[in-house]
């Protein structure tokens, strides 16, 4: 996934926590805000150390999300930025019950077209 594709400064952040729509399931809080600019969604992730203490273990949990992601991403809206707060029932999953649980929360938050 391209850095243009994600959510990167604590501004953004902040912003995008700001306008508080959010939904969760077992394994992610997502946090979502409309854009003017359609061009493509952006996606911020943010893992605690209580989920996962070591970084190479909070590192593995990002890259399955985004690839899950990226996976989905031409079912997806364009002009959202999308926060994925992980839980710690995330930590040592599968890929597929990642994608699985990433899927559920996306259509409780209406993020497919």
């Amino acid at each position: 996934m391209r850095k243009s594709y994600r959510v990167k400064t604590e501004q953004d952040f902040q912003t995008v926590y700001d306008q508080h729509n959010s939904v969760a399931n077992r394994m992610f809080i997502i946090y979502t805000m409309e854009r003017e600019q359609p061009d493509h969604l952006r996606l911020g992730i943010s893992i605690s150390k209580k989920v996962a203490l070591r970084g190479h273990e909070r590192v593995w949990i990002k890259r399955r999300i985004r690839q899950s992601v990226l996976e989905m991403m031409p079912e997806l809206k364009p002009n959202v930025d999308i926060l994925v707060i992980v839980r710690k029932s995330a930590f040592q999953q599968e890929m597929s019950v990642i994608k699985q649980n990433l899927q559920h929360a996306f259509k409780l938050a209406d993020l497919f077209k």
